[in-house]
């Protein structure tokens, strides 16, 4: 496989000249004008933060993407599918309210948001997985699937559980549908939560399955009889059922890069990701500890998997920042010294799997020539 292009520059910018401009114009040298848009419908898929956190990208960079598609007279709108657990976006009202407060409206982005998998989670769709090895089929939001042409816009930055989330992370889990995200996270089942559940009867409403019935007036899941489609958890008001199988490992990675492959397959797409305010962990954490690393700059490529290499070689290159969460785990006394800056930040991760199965199974490769602007 040829070598991917991945288009780079850093966030210096002449006096009287935005960064957004900056930002468009390197999406301009990637080819970012080749893709016809006419009438077609793009969604920009992003991460709008959890509430508590403000190290998501600014709502200014979407409003940059969203202005190029409709120079070129295509319908953009600015998407992300509900979370699998409580939080402030468990569903499509709550999600809405969180990107509105921070920041994501129709004023600040020139664009819709719709949320990728409906009110409660559970408006997907079914796609296969080309050369799929762990999932045959992915369920993916439906407004996802529904687009024309897909356009990723990440905030590059540490992950728990994944090493780092990129564009590999906000594609494959982000676009995933509840049921979608159960499956990933190593298909598990939900649990009851007793001490939180109030005997509403709102998830035996919503199961598909028949599996939710009532001892004490609290809601018990027959595991046998449970699909682990997670319609319960989006069902119900008191956060009483949760999702409690979270694979750090091997499969969780590939499964990820499965899902980024068959939402990425058989129509144009392009990819965008902002290496700044790299916290350790995820938007989804309701807080953002101090960035491990300084701001790096902006890339852009056709290629996903080139992309999120490109980003992890540049970080690389950096030192870590002394008062932060890998700047900690570097000083402490019994430190072990992983060679790269994502497992000394959360040891238990294992990035490389995801990027190696995404070049096995052809979503990308992982060569790829630096161009800088």
């Amino acid at each position: 496989m040829e070598k991917s292009k991945v288009y780079f520059t850093d966030f210096r910018t002449e006096m009287n000249v935005p960064i957004t401009t900056k930002l468009q114009k390197l999406c301009r040298m990637a080819g970012f004008d080749t893709i016809e848009m006419e009438k077609q419908f793009v969604a920009i898929k992003m991460h709008f933060g959890e509430l508590g956190n403000l190290a998501y990208i600014r709502p200014n960079y979407a409003k940059a993407i969203a202005d190029l598609v409709k120079e070129k007279n295509g319908r953009p709108f600015l998407t992300d599918c509900n979370t699998l657990y409580p939080g402030s976006r468990k569903h499509a009202l709550e999600h809405l309210d969180c990107a509105n407060i921070n920041g994501f409206n129709t004023v600040t982005t020139g664009c819709q948001i719709i949320i990728g998998d409906g009110l409660r989670g559970t408006d997907d769709i079914e796609v296969p997985v080309p050369n799929g090895e762990y999932c045959k089929t992915a369920m993916i939001g439906r407004a996802i699937m529904d687009a024309d042409i897909f356009i990723s816009l990440s905030h590059f930055k540490g992950h728990e559980q994944a090493g780092f989330g990129g564009a590999i992370k906000n594609i494959g889990m982000g676009c995933g549908s509840r049921a979608g995200k159960m499956q990933q996270h190593d298909g598990g089942h939900p649990r009851v939560r007793p001490r939180k559940c109030r005997g509403c009867r709102r998830c035996a409403k919503a199961c598909g399955s028949d599996a939710i019935t009532y001892e004490n007036n609290l809601a018990v899941i027959n595991q046998d009889l449970c699909k682990g489609c997670g319609r319960c958890i989006g069902a119900c008001p008191f956060d009483a059922i949760v999702n409690i199988e979270w694979d750090a490992g091997h499969q969780l990675g590939c499964k990820m890069a499965e899902y980024a492959a068959a939402v990425c397959a058989g129509r144009p797409t392009f990819h965008i990701s902002m290496v700044m305010d790299i916290s350790p962990n995820c938007d989804c954490h309701s807080e953002n500890d101090a960035p491990i690393l300084p701001d790096i700059g902006m890339l852009a490529s056709f290629d996903p998997v080139a992309l999120d290499q490109a980003c992890v070689d540049l970080c690389a290159k950096e030192k870590p920042i002394r008062n932060s969460q890998l700047g900690d785990h570097m000083h402490a006394h019994d430190f072990h010294d992983h060679g790269d800056h994502w497992e000394n930040n959360n040891p238990d991760s294992s990035w490389k799997d995801t990027l190696e199965h995404a070049e096995k199974i052809g979503l990308g490769t992982r060569e790829y020539e630096l161009i800088r602007m």
